[in-house]
């Protein structure tokens, strides 16, 4: 059983490396395309809650966020009611690259998705969903500082 995860660890890497490779031309480092999208998607998204959607610690988010508002895909805004807090949202550049990486994306699910018909779609959509909803309680439980949980 356990060459499933093993199996999904590979097909995450495969298309992490495709897409790093594709959007290095759009001046994008590393994972920092799964921001814009998240941003692009959700305008108005505080970085906390991007972190925790990317599942990443704050301080990956913060550095990956600020890459972005460097390279003006993104900018800050500030909350009218709570100054302490900045929404995000796309520049009109982050949005013209959010348009190439939404076709990217699309080749490579095509790519990957190609020989599987609706049915077994759905299958795979409904077990990933129910894996990643178990996983998540163990992810939870450390974000929390609870360390690890055992068996």
């Amino acid at each position: 059983m356990e060459r499933i995860i093993e199996e999904i660890k590979v097909i995450a890497r495969c298309l992490d490396t495709l897409s790093n490779i594709a959007y290095k031309d759009f001046q994008l480092s590393r994972g920092q395309y799964l921001y814009l999208i998240e941003i692009c998607e959700h305008p108005g998204m505080i970085q906390k809650k991007i972190a925790e959607v990317i599942k990443v610690d704050r301080t990956t988010a913060a550095r990956a966020i600020k890459k972005l508002e460097i390279n003006e895909f993104i900018k800050k805004v500030g909350d009218k009611e709570n100054r302490k807090i900045k929404k995000l949202f796309p520049t009109v550049k982050g949005k013209e690259i959010y348009k190439l990486i939404e076709k990217k994306e699309k080749h490579f699910n095509g790519s990957a998705l190609q020989s599987i018909n609706k049915a077994e779609l759905q299958l795979v959509l409904n077990l990933i969903q129910r894996i990643r909803g178990n996983i998540e309680i163990d992810w939870l439980h450390i974000k929390k500082g609870s360390g690890a949980r055992t068996p």
